[in-house]
């Protein structure tokens, strides 16, 4: 197993990430981009997701091509920031043609991080411009951790923030993650060791490897409130590959990619998060096998999606106000 040349989401060719923030408010906004429209498919699990534009990714709905998805901080207030990213996609021509109308796709999902520090005490919504920004800075590089949809982001006990992790597989395709992960249970056991750790590749959030003891039940399930902070969640994902999927077959690997999310946090899914992954596919690699290689495609968006959750929390930076430590100040240079 190998991560792509960058270990981001932008492995996969063509694809471009930009993020945007606000520090004295404390959120952002990441989008996800293209020079063309790609496919995509969307799966909801948590029990308060916050989306735009979702319905249309099922199978049997007529488009078959998004411009851009956003990744948001905000919760209701962010899916704004996919206004701000139409306005821009419009500007270049880009949409849905439909007689002489141009009409930009993009799916948008949002973050609860309005209870984590900063001055929300806004009079216009920053969301919109956020997205403006965000596309501007659309590259084949971009930062991690405390960025982008990410720069709000908590898990129990630490700061969360943005994540993206690639697999280069051996049929030759590429297969990679981008995620804000903001969730209400933990991303580690037993102190540092991450719940996503028999998944890292090298050393790409410590090289700590897995509790070496049996987790007690108890420390599996506390949560954000345990931690007497508010209960602030979601954790939104893209899975990403060059492969070429049906929307169809991109919904099954959505689906198959809760299971990393599943595999980084515990306990996941829960009524108080809104736990939602894209998955998108820029259909330049045809499958030699669409069942087999289908079925590693799904797995390889779980792998990518609980390492991307992993480097979230590893790579996040201190801040004024924040709620919770870093993973780096609390575990960075100790040893058990």
């Amino acid at each position: 197993m190998k991560p792509g040349p960058r270990n981001l989401i932008t492995d996969v060719a063509g694809l471009r990430v930009g993020n945007a923030e606000d520090h004295h408010i404390k959120t952002g906004t990441t989008v996800l981009v293209s020079d063309k429209p790609f496919r995509a498919s969307v799966d909801v699990m948590g029990g308060s997701p916050g989306t735009r534009e979702t319905d249309l990714l099922a199978p049997d709905k007529l488009v078959d091509g998004v411009d851009a998805i956003v990744l948001s901080g905000g919760s209701a207030y962010g899916l704004d920031a996919a206004s701000g990213v139409s306005d821009g996609l419009r500007a270049m021509g880009r949409g849905f043609v439909y007689a002489d109308l141009t009409i930009p796709i993009v799916p948008a999902a949002i973050l609860f991080d309005l209870a984590g520090g900063g001055d929300k005490n806004w009079n216009v919504n920053p969301y919109r411009e956020l997205g403006v920004r965000a596309l501007a800075a659309a590259g084949e590089t971009f930062e991690l951790g405390t960025a982008g949809a990410g720069v709000g982001a908590t898990v129990a006990g630490l700061k969360g923030g943005l994540g993206s992790a690639s697999i280069v597989l051996d049929t030759g395709h590429t297969v990679a993650a981008l995620v804000g992960a903001n969730a209400t249970g933990m991303a580690t056991s037993n102190g540092k060791h991450f719940w996503a750790a028999p998944f890292e590749i090298g050393d790409e959030f410590g090289g700590y490897g897995a509790s070496p003891d049996p987790v007690p039940y108890a420390q599996s399930a506390r949560i954000k409130r345990d931690f007497l902070a508010e209960i602030g969640n979601t954790v939104i994902a893209i899975v990403a590959t060059d492969a070429d999927l049906s929307k169809t077959q991109l919904k099954r690997m959505a689906v198959a990619a809760q299971d990393g999310l599943g595999r980084a946090i515990s306990p996941a899914h829960t009524m108080v998060d809104g736990d939602l992954i894209f998955a998108v596919s820029t259909g330049v690699r045809p499958l030699a096998d669409p069942l087999f290689d289908g079925i590693a495609i799904g797995h390889a968006a779980a792998v990518c999606l609980a390492r991307a959750i992993a480097r979230a929390v590893y790579l996040a930076t201190p801040a004024p106000g924040d709620m919770f430590p870093t993973w780096q100040e609390k575990w960075g240079g100790r040893n058990g």
